[in-house]
């Protein structure tokens, strides 16, 4: 996530902060992201959540461009990014600050059962999963919450296209409003029941 990008989802989860409700990211992978709603988390005073399986999406397995042979488990093989993860915490002073959710996210968000702050959807980018991320979290933010969506690329040239989807599907819900938009982040806001 570039800087700019970076700032733009730290002001919105300082302004969701204000709700006191948690803020919730689905798609930790080394915890850049996270250190940024951990800290706007403990300066609102409210819980910062991450969910992740730490076995890195479809673009950060081996032969793919985003690929990190630093962070495969050397005993099975596989990818483990929660090492690193918690390093990442450890290191800006906030593992006190963010609760990690280990596991995939529809299965954690179907035993979810409160209402979020802030939701910033950043998993996996394939449309199964995007959308499986979308249909799981985007229920449970408040009225008045955030949803932020990452890598939205309205021209395909640019990128994937499952995370633009799930965007133009949030709007046309009538449930969101769209309220700011840095590169291919986007902030919305809940202003209606739906998904």
């Amino acid at each position: 996530m570039p800087v700019h990008e970076g700032l733009a989802l730290y002001a919105a989860a300082t302004e969701a902060g204000a709700l006191g409700l948690p803020m919730l990211e689905v798609g930790t992978y080394c915890g850049r992201s996270a250190i940024l709603l951990a800290d706007a988390a403990r300066a609102a005073g409210v819980s910062a959540l991450t969910v992740d399986h730490h076995r890195g999406s479809e673009e950060q397995q081996p032969g793919w461009e985003y690929h990190d042979p630093s962070v495969v488990d050397p005993e099975i093989g596989l990818m483990d990014t929660l090492p690193t993860f918690r390093r990442t915490l450890r290191r800006a002073g906030l593992e006190e600050h963010i609760v990690a959710l280990v596991g995939r996210s529809p299965q954690i968000a179907a035993v979810w059962n409160g209402p979020l702050g802030l939701v910033f959807v950043d998993g996996g980018h394939t449309d199964e999963h995007a959308n499986a991320d979308y249909e799981g979290w985007a229920p449970h933010v408040a009225e008045g919450g955030l949803l932020v969506i990452h890598d939205v690329f309205p021209d395909p040239a640019d990128g994937g296209q499952a995370p633009y989807r799930i965007y133009r599907r949030a709007l046309a819900s009538g449930a969101f409003t769209e309220v700011a938009d840095t590169d291919s982040l986007r902030v919305l806001r809940r202003t209606a029941p739906g998904i």
